[in-house]
């Protein structure tokens, strides 16, 4: 039974996005026999992280007391919330709740997360490969393409996914001729084979002509996926995309909950589905939308770009799932990984079960105390 129920909004700085602050809000869950779990929301902007906060403190109550099985808390948050449940701040603090409770719920059963999902898909080689997740941040877009594959050796990745449209100088999706240039470059700099993937930020406005033209840009440089050219949510546009390109299409990073992601496959517009199990309702949420996935022979792609608690989340679904081919790492360590979990490594050149019971993360309770600006009363 759960006894009690803390939670903090805790902001960092992001090297991999040049510094900018962001803010995770974790969750920490003790059950009457003294055991407990963390779990993490990636609400990155502070207005978000302050309204999960007040969704946490109305949710309190009826938490505590509760038995300490993931299930549980979900029926009674969608019991009590139901006007309202099913995104925004809700699901980011239902995400939190239920990351913890998994944690919990392994560290009471001395079993790992990946075995309470059913083990690992490949049980001789509990493995994925890494591949390299980070900005573009440089103006001098040669200097970028040797610092990305400078990453890639680094950690023995099997390719990179570049951010645009992100702080810094590089300034790509504005100038396609610059962004040819940059595409080359970095085709050029990574080992033969490489995987390259680009992800297309919400400040970059393209149409549906624009896309196709891009995207057709890039054929000679062998690019492996897309990611979110036409925003969240342009099922018309994505359709005229993919019936003009064998580019793979990656979007669903900004849905709120599985039927969000049964929603974006119905369209046959997607090829490759990004989950955050910090927004998107947990690691049970990731497993529901992962169900759905598997029988639509898609991929899915664990977005890990925040703290340790959500990185161990997606790790754990993302190895007990034949649809998952890769996980991404950060190659550059933020504030919560450092401070929060200094014991969680940068892996190279692949991932697999984390040590340990529950999600296999030690968080540093004292770090969460310390770096907080905002916490339960």
């Amino acid at each position: 039974m759960i006894d009690q129920l803390e939670y903090w909004v805790v902001p960092y700085a992001e090297p991999n996005d040049h510094g900018s602050i962001r803010y995770s809000v974790f969750v920490h869950l003790r059950d009457s026999s003294g055991a407990s779990g963390w779990g993490e929301a990636v609400t990155i902007f502070d207005e978000a992280a302050r309204s999960t906060m007040a969704v946490l403190d109305g949710w309190a109550p009826f938490v505590v007391g509760l038995p300490a099985e993931p299930a549980a808390i979900r029926e009674a948050v969608y019991g009590h919330a139901w006007w309202y449940a099913g995104g925004g701040a809700s699901s980011f603090a239902l995400a939190a709740l239920d990351i913890a409770a998994w944690d919990l719920a392994g560290r009471l059963r001395k079993r790992t997360v990946v075995e309470l999902l059913g083990g690992p898909t490949n049980v001789g080689d509990p493995t994925l490969p890494v591949v390299v997740t980070t900005h573009a941040m440089y103006e001098d877009l040669d200097y970028q393409a040797t610092i990305l594959a400078q990453h890639v050796d680094d950690i023995g990745a099997t390719g990179v996914k570049v951010g645009w449209g992100k702080k810094g100088g590089a300034g790509l999706g504005i100038d396609a001729v610059r962004d040819r240039s940059f595409a080359g470059a970095l085709r050029s700099a990574l080992p033969p084979g490489s995987l390259m993937m680009f992800d297309i930020g919400a400040r970059i406005r393209w149409n549906a002509r624009e896309a196709i033209d891009r995207v057709a840009a890039f054929d000679e440089h062998d690019l492996y996926w897309i990611e979110e050219p036409l925003g969240a949510d342009d099922p018309e546009g994505y359709r005229l995309l993919k019936d003009s390109t064998d580019v793979l299409i990656a979007y669903g990073e900004r849905e709120w909950t599985a039927n969000g992601v049964r929603r974006i496959l119905l369209t046959g517009t997607v090829d490759v589905v990004g989950i955050d199990a910090g927004r998107a309702e947990g690691i049970t949420g990731f497993v529901d939308a992962v169900g759905s996935i598997e029988l639509a022979s898609k991929q899915v792609n664990a977005h890990a770009f925040a703290g340790p608690s959500s990185y161990a989340a997606g790790l754990a679904v993302s190895l007990s799932t034949p649809c998952c081919r890769q996980f991404e790492v950060a190659p550059l360590r933020n504030e919560l990984m450092t401070q929060l979990a200094p014991g969680l490594d940068v892996p190279h050149g692949s991932v697999t079960v984390l040590p340990g019971h529950g999600l296999g993360v030690q968080i540093d309770r004292g770090a969460v105390e310390r770096l907080a600006v905002m916490s339960a009363d």
